[in-house]
């Protein structure tokens, strides 16, 4: 039976929020959507406040989310807080790597998003042996999804080296294949698995330059070719990896990648923050998506990326909550446009507008879910609802929601989530798991 739902507010896609919106699901989409309906159906499930579509979370690492507060102790850098995570690393199995992802993945439904970019490259067991099943942590993680209820594109990343020219470590040992040609076995193997299911994708991701060398590069490129899938890659989150890159190759990591022929509309850049203008050129010329995660960009002192360039160029932006120094992606877009004002003196260069598009239309479509991020006839039903009644949004006006959404609102004023066509949160709260407990048993 088809479901109603009777918005007083939905951002359809414009320059602002549209009155009582009617909204009619039937299973996983959305069969019609009509505004200005004053007198809704008797069964139709009233939603205070501002309906947006579901939040793209388009670049996670689950196990991350275990370091929140842990990692602040004295001065540091990025190269500090990885051997943090890589002692963390060093000690999860399927069973925990699940217990804690669910929590992580349910705590993402609580913040409204309704599908996340896993970039996973924590595949085998200590040491690099491999599980009896080589896709165990990938499986324990498509798992924690599903019962988060939440849908997931499975980022398989490719990881072979511990540095430009450097072997692996120990912890390293567990993220690497054999070589490019065994990651795209086993990757293949991963995604035929997933073929079947509505709630899980495969897509493929190169760790940085610094793990894959050029020739698995394009291995790796040809691999998300053949299958249609997306690519992505962390690129240029520090000034020692493009320096490091520019003293083994003579290019930069953008310039590398370009090489390879990986860069293409399929393709995400994720962090891009110390990038040439030749980079920004060659990402934007390719129409390719760039992520940033400017929560964690600014806890571990990356620096502000130059969104604005780039967009400009012709590059399309989406969001990422990364480690997880919080998960709330209206904090991630309102941090976009914050961070660019104090790199660049000028206010609004992505207005409320733009930012919620790459929060939701563009992000989905970098992770492979076209038909979702829009809240339209024939799309997902996905519906995150925030309420316009807490001492951080209460008195906007119809005009104002969006801009109130993305530049005052946060996590914790998510209402109503609805993620292909089921509640997951009702009343602010998880309608399967006790999201609190779960983090706590997880966190232990």
């Amino acid at each position: 039976m088809p479901t109603a739902y009777h918005c007083e507010l939905a951002w359809l896609g414009g320059g602002a929020a549209e009155e009582d919106v009617l909204i009619v699901v039937d299973g996983e989409r959305i069969t019609a959507v009509e505004p200005g309906v004053a007198a809704p159906p008797a069964a139709a499930t009233r939603l205070p406040g501002l309906t947006i579509p579901g939040l793209a979370n388009a670049h996670s690492h689950a196990f991350h989310r275990a370091l929140r507060g842990r990692t602040h102790a004295g001065p540091g850098s990025f190269w500090t807080w990885r051997e943090q995570m890589y002692a963390l690393a060093g000690v999860l199995d399927p069973d925990s790597y699940h217990q804690l992802a669910r929590a992580t993945f349910a705590e993402m439904a609580l913040a409204g998003i309704s599908v996340v970019g896993e970039f996973h490259y924590l595949h085998h067991g200590p040491g690099g042996v491999p599980y009896d099943d080589p896709n165990a942590m990938g499986a324990a993680l498509v798992a924690a999804a599903a019962e988060a209820g939440i849908r997931i594109t499975l980022l398989d990343t490719c990881y072979l080296h511990g540095g430009i020219g450097v072997g692996l470590d120990d912890t390293q040992r567990r993220f690497a294949d054999r070589d490019a040609l065994a990651w795209a076995a086993r990757a293949s193997d991963l995604g035929d698995a997933l073929s079947d299911r509505p709630d899980a994708r495969i897509g493929a991701a190169i760790h940085s330059v610094r793990a894959v060398d050029p020739a698995a590069m394009e291995i790796v490129g040809s691999w998300a070719r053949a299958r249609g899938a997306p690519l992505h890659a962390h690129v240029s989150e520090q000034p020692a990896e493009n320096e490091q890159c520019a003293a083994a190759y003579g290019r930069t990591p953008t310039g590398l990648l370009a090489d390879a022929g990986a860069l293409s509309r399929a393709f995400t850049a994720v962090h891009a923050t110390h990038l040439t203008d030749e980079d920004v050129g060659l990402l934007g010329a390719a129409s390719c998506w760039c992520c940033f995660c400017p929560t964690t960009e600014r806890d571990l002192a990356d620096g502000i990326g130059p969104s604005w360039a780039l967009r400009h160029a012709g590059a399309r932006l989406t969001l990422g909550s990364d480690s997880h120094a919080v998960v709330d992606l209206l904090e991630e877009a309102r941090a976009l446009e914050v961070d660019e004002r104090l790199a660049r003196g000028v206010r609004g260069s992505h207005d409320a507008v733009a930012l919620l598009g790459m929060a939701t239309e563009q992000g989905h479509a970098s992770l492979g879910w076209e038909e979702a991020g829009r809240i339209r006839a024939g799309g997902y039903a996905d519906l995150t609802t925030i309420g316009l009644d807490s001492v951080r949004t209460a008195g906007t006006r119809a005009e104002d929601a969006v801009a109130v959404a993305v530049f005052a609102a946060t996590a914790a004023d998510i209402r109503h989530v609805v993620i292909s066509g089921r509640v997951v949160v009702a009343d602010g709260r998880h309608t399967s798991i006790d999201v609190v407990g779960a983090l706590r048993q997880a966190l232990v």
